[in-house]
């Protein structure tokens, strides 16, 4: 692979140059990818920045890690931060978590907190207090596709029989009246495991 043809593709200010340029860089490790990755990551057009992230979190570097951090904490586009809480996570859930949980609390936007909640919400290690806790948060959300996301969280809980599932049980119930059509749905439905 040509690594100057592609640095130039990236920093070309062209999606259509760049995006298949930071794709291809897949066939590279982890270790040649990084700064091409990186240098994504300081593009203009924010579908560059997000693909980026997503390479750093399919090629986990100390870097990559940093620069994530980074994203999630300052990027200006929600797309971007919402593909660095993903990367996040495929680098360590269990650092990620703290930041994942302070990013949810900090940043409103709707896309960054799904994003969240996805994540984590099938995650094998994630713990069932930290769920519970996340989806208390995506609850009091005034976005109708984030409270899903909640209450979808909540039927997990109840179905796998955690330590917090009598807890879950009994805000699933609660949402059984929520003006929401969807919620409403989420939670019936988690009932039923």
């Amino acid at each position: 692979m040509d690594l100057d043809a592609l640095h130039a593709a990236i920093t070309s200010g062209d999606p259509s140059r760049a995006m298949p340029a930071l794709a291809g860089l897949r066939a590279l490790s982890a270790e040649q990818a990084e700064p091409l990755l990186l240098l994504g990551l300081q593009q203009e057009v924010f579908m560059v920045r997000s693909l980026s992230c997503a390479g750093l979190g399919m090629k986990p570097t100390a870097a990559g890690w940093t620069a994530l951090v980074q994203a999630l904490q300052h990027d200006e586009d929600a797309n971007v931060r919402a593909e660095a809480a993903n990367a996040l996570v495929s680098h360590s859930l269990e650092r990620a978590w703290p930041l994942l949980l302070e990013a949810f609390q900090r940043d409103s936007q709707w896309l960054l907190r799904c994003s969240v909640l996805s994540a984590v919400a099938e995650h094998p290690a994630m713990a069932a207090e930290d769920l519970l806790q996340l989806a208390r948060l995506a609850l009091e959300d005034a976005d109708g596709t984030v409270r899903v996301g909640g209450a979808e969280i909540l039927g997990r809980l109840v179905r796998e029989g955690s330590a917090v599932a009598g807890d879950a049980r009994c805000e699933l119930q609660a949402l059984q009246h929520d003006p929401d059509h969807r919620v409403v749905a989420a939670a019936l439905n988690g009932l039923q495991g």
